[in-house]
């Protein structure tokens, strides 16, 4: 749970190590208002619950007497009354290695004990001999023999207290670089309104090449976390693009909770040295030279990413004959060298190799839906009608129009008198003719995805044309390497699916490799909106529902 300062301002929740491993809190306290007893070593923007390794926090252990049940024993003829066994109140942290562990106390002699450490705290307490006579409950002291773990440690109870009041809709933002290694760590807090649901949680990431099936969070083929249980997801990040992630237990029900939040890949191409071509760092295939020149290395020498326009990659083991067509590749090349070259702070949708899906400003939009009767029937202890589930709020980014176009995120006073921003996401598009490389017209990546559950949703952008460049995660490119994009004043999406688009405050761009604007839009506002006329209301009371508005300023 990382990332909570940069989550409530509409950003990507994933951080780097050095920021993610620091403990979170406000004010010496988490949002929750709880204590943080860790408040002298707090950053603004780490991960909650996080325990410093910088001393031991001591553990605490009682003994159980007699049987495993029983904390007292009564002498009786043929009865020795050892120590049976131990409850572990606190497993403390800090420990590099077992700690000591002495009983005293009792009533009776002779028992004695081992500790067994996992991650800095412990997880046994295991009884070498049990002695006799014991009357009542001896004492045990815990003493540390080593010096304190450089272990991380977390506490599950300030996860449990800030996961609760710190719900998001849509989820938490999660945004990375392709060839990244991704670890999530999933906590199931629970429902405060229903504790009778003992419901179990996962992570899937919608459309996504996982390291393993293990990650999928499909429970059939991976695993689901109980209530007070985490899991850790690994993740390695091979093709750029836009996904999402969501639960995949009951879905439609746990999509209408709005557990499903966004998700996107920045490409390779990114990372390129300034300079560099973009058409022969797709194509290189070496592994020796510069990225970037004829027979330098670059995508096709990576087993991932090779891709062929006239067929397999023939880096594959065991390849012998002649390459078959590669029907699965993510991006083609180009089918020629448009010349185009990497400029410092230049920003791509794809590996496109010719700078078309360039662009200078991230917009997420998650389209969302939710029916207020299937909610209050489940509120109300009632089973929930699946086929009777209708859609009557439409949301982008978990508002409706005009709340969509505030910025900064929107709170609300919970239940415990601290306020918490439950959508905090903007929807906001602003472009500046001025604000683009070398002062030219500025170009947005709309990361379009749906997962409504029981309907098509359509955006429409009257008077500013809209580009599509990639849809499910996959350029729009064909395997000779013809771009495929189109131009479209309105789109559409089913339930599950996702588009990249490009929205130009340029009306008429020239061609490769400089795009020169030619015709800037005029300033002003435009919007973003669906034609579906009940889908621009809440639940036919009032005008809102999926719009927002796109400002173009000099």
């Amino acid at each position: 749970m990382s990332g909570l300062q940069k989550i409530r301002n509409g950003l990507p929740g994933t951080d780097f190590p050095d920021e993610f491993r620091q403990p979170y809190c406000e004010g010496g306290s988490y949002l929750n208002g709880q204590p943080n007893p860790y408040s002298g070593q707090c950053s603004a923007n780490g991960a909650v619950g996080f325990v410093p390794p910088a001393a031991f926090r001591a553990a605490n252990v009682s003994a159980v007497v007699g049987q495993i049940n029983s904390t007292t024993c009564t002498v009786a003829p043929g009865e020795t009354c050892p120590v049976h066994g131990f409850i572990i109140n606190d497993p403390g942290a800090g420990y590099s290695t077992a700690p000591g562990v002495t009983i005293s106390g009792g009533g009776g002699t002779g028992a004695t004990a081992t500790a067994v450490i996992g991650n800095g705290s412990i997880i046994e307490i295991a009884v070498t001999n049990g002695g006799s006579g014991y009357t009542a409950a001896p004492t045990v002291t815990i003493t540390p023999r080593g010096p304190a773990s450089l272990i991380a440690q977390t506490d599950a109870a300030a996860i449990m207290k800030t996961g609760v009041m710190n719900g998001n809709l849509p989820a938490p933002l999660m945004g990375f670089d392709e060839d990244d290694e991704f670890f999530l760590t999933l906590t199931n807090v629970g429902m405060i309104m229903r504790p009778d649901l003992f419901e179990t949680h996962t992570v899937h990431f919608h459309g996504y090449p996982n390291a393993s099936s293990f990650y999928d969070g499909v429970p059939d083929a991976s695993l689901a976390i109980n209530i007070g249980a985490s899991f850790t997801y690994y993740y390695l990040a091979p093709d750029a693009g836009t996904y999402f992630w969501h639960c995949h237990i009951t879905p439609p029900e746990h999509l209408q909770m709005g557990m499903v939040g966004q998700l996107y890949v920045r490409p390779r191409q990114n990372r390129l040295p300034a300079g560099t071509d973009t058409y022969l760092a797709l194509t290189g295939s070496g592994t020796t030279g510069t990225i970037g020149t004829t027979g330098g290395p670059g995508q096709q020498g990576d087993l991932r990413t090779a891709c062929y326009s006239s067929g397999a990659s023939n880096l594959r083991f065991g390849f012998t004959g002649t390459p078959t067509a590669d029907i699965l590749c993510s991006t083609p090349a180009p089918a020629a060298d448009s010349g185009f070259t990497h400029a410092a702070g230049y920003k791509y949708v794809y590996n496109d190799g010719d700078g078309s899906t360039r662009y200078d400003i991230d917009v997420p939009l998650q389209i969302h839906g939710f029916d207020p009767n299937f909610h209050f029937v489940g509120m109300t202890f009632n089973p929930e009608g699946f086929s009777d589930m209708k859609d009557k709020y439409f949301l982008l980014n978990g508002r409706s129009y005009p709340d969509t176009i505030t910025t900064g995120a929107i709170t609300t006073q919970s239940s415990d008198g601290m306020p918490r921003p439950s959508q905090p996401m903007s929807s906001l598009i602003t472009l500046s003719l001025s604000g683009g490389p070398g002062g030219t017209p500025q170009r947005a990546a709309l990361r379009i995805a749906d997962l409504d559950v029981s309907e098509y949703q359509t955006l429409a952008s009257l008077g500013m044309p809209m580009q599509v460049v990639g849809y499910n995660a996959k350029l729009l490119r064909d395997q000779a390497g013809n771009n495929l994009y189109y131009t479209t004043n309105s789109i559409t999406l089913g339930g599950g699916e996702s588009l990249d688009v490009i929205l130009d405050a340029c009306a008429v761009r020239g061609p490769a490799p400089t795009y020169t604007c030619t015709t800037p839009m005029p300033t002003g506002t435009y919007f973003l909106y669906t034609p579906n006329l009940d889908h621009l209301a809440n639940d036919a009371e009032n005008f809102g529902g999926l719009m927002t508005e796109v400002v173009v300023t000099p």
